[in-house]
């Protein structure tokens, strides 16, 4: 056996309160616990009966470096992941200057290195069209050498179907898949609230679903046509789900995401009473109905989505405490991700095995990116979890700059306690 330099003690997994062993960054065994562990040369965590789980994948992801540090930056996002349960953390492109150029790649790789020298690891998106315009595409060939993980050309949908299908086939030269934000570029642009009773009651521009699933059609035959990948970013309704399902009866090569927000709240988080609306819950696309969060909840659960995503979307606040039109799209939600998609395991609402699955094994198989199952050879990547512990969401409890949640003042259950990266203790 390897020469054994970190012991995880009594730590309960599956159930089973198991004792962990790791050598040089990898799970060497995973066995029984037992009472007493004497080791002179291995590190020994006492887990005591914390839950052990494996870190976290989030494939969707703004930091804000560089350009709108003030947001958030490589710094404080990597910290919030950490202390999330997140080991992986793939970042978005809408950077300023934006990440269309190796130099920026470059950039956010070696602010990750500074501050995070240990982890979580960053996984740059690469722009898929010059400034993100839908013009001209990016050089994917040189973000792809830089460490980009995939494209996307993240909110701002691209009309051209000639230009998005000359995209994908460029990325699949490198290997890469391209993100797409399944939005109509004509019907309800980044309207934030859903098109329904709530926007009629406010009096406000509304989307309606039937944008997103244009887009996912549309997606989908590209993706059939060429036999290529395609990710769908963020899906929020029943109509793209039903496309969705459709699609992979037949074959097709789609993978698709949700993020917490949409298998948790709905449009009425938006309607604080008859006449007032709270910015904090304004997404891109925005929440639905109760219908669409339970079609969004057994999708998961039968693996038509694939995987979980936070969308964690940082702004200042002033940026929200403004008016509805003016407000930009987005919730900060590395923060509270884990406490919340758990609590949806411990109600029944989510398998436990759609959660690790959405989590860690399927995000990671999309993207190439490592994994822990717990078997050796794996990452020592996991991370203790007191599934007990109860906090309430204020700003002094988010660790991201972003305060931006519609769960402000909600008391949630689940706090990571310490968090390990190929062995290595981060937090």
């Amino acid at each position: 056996m390897a020469k054994i330099d970190l012991i995880v003690h009594r730590a309960k997994l599956d159930e089973r309160d198991v004792d962990i062993f790791v050598s040089k960054g990898t799970i060497v065994e995973v066995k029984d616990s037992v009472k007493h562990l004497d080791s002179e040369d291995a590190q020994i965590e006492e887990a005591y009966g914390l839950t052990v789980l494996p870190s976290l994948t989030d494939v969707h992801v703004h930091l804000r470096e560089p350009g709108f540090e003030y947001k958030e930056d490589i710094e404080s996002g990597l910290r919030t992941a950490a202390w999330g349960g997140f080991g992986n953390i793939m970042c978005m492109a809408n950077t300023k200057p934006i990440n269309d150029d190796d130099s920026v790649t470059a950039l956010m790789l070696d602010k990750s290195r500074e501050y995070w020298p240990n982890g979580p690891r960053l996984f740059p998106i690469g722009a898929l069209t010059k400034k993100l315009k839908g013009e001209e595409l990016a050089p994917m060939a040189e973000l792809a050498k830089a460490g980009c993980a995939a494209f996307s050309n993240d909110g701002v949908p691209v009309k051209s179907t000639e230009l998005f299908r000359r995209a994908m086939e460029y990325a699949s030269d490198w290997d890469r898949v391209v993100i797409d934000h399944c939005e109509d570029p004509y019907l309800g642009v980044a309207a934030g609230v859903n098109e329904g009773a709530v926007s009629s009651r406010l009096g406000l521009p509304a989307q309606p679903d039937v944008a997103e699933a244009l887009q996912v059609a549309r997606d989908i035959l590209m993706a059939e046509y060429l036999n290529l990948p395609i990710h769908l970013a963020h899906i929020s309704c029943r109509k793209s789900v039903d496309l969705i399902r459709f699609a992979k009866a037949r074959g097709v090569k789609v993978t698709a995401e949700t993020a917490p927000h949409y298998l948790l709240l709905t449009e009425e988080y938006l309607e604080q009473d008859a006449s007032e609306y709270d910015t904090n819950a304004k997404v891109n696309p925005p929440l639905r109905t109760e219908d669409d969060r339970q079609a969004m909840l057994d999708a998961l659960n039968d693996g038509t989505v694939d995987c979980l995503a936070t969308d964690h979307a940082p702004h200042a606040g002033y940026e929200k405490e403004t008016e509805f039109d003016v407000a930009p799209c987005g919730i900060s939600g590395l923060d509270t991700a884990l406490s919340v998609t758990w609590q949806l395991v411990r109600d029944g609402a989510l398998d436990k095995a759609a959660f690790l699955r959405g989590w860690t094994t399927a995000p990671c198989s999309i993207f190439n990116l490592p994994v822990n199952t717990f078997t050796p050879g794996d990452p020592a990547d996991f991370f203790l979890f007191d599934e007990a512990e109860e906090w309430t969401v204020t700003a002094e409890t988010l660790h991201s700059k972003g305060k931006n949640t519609p769960l402000l003042g909600e008391t949630l259950k689940g706090r990571v306690k310490t968090h390990f990266i190929q062995g290595k203790k981060i937090v």
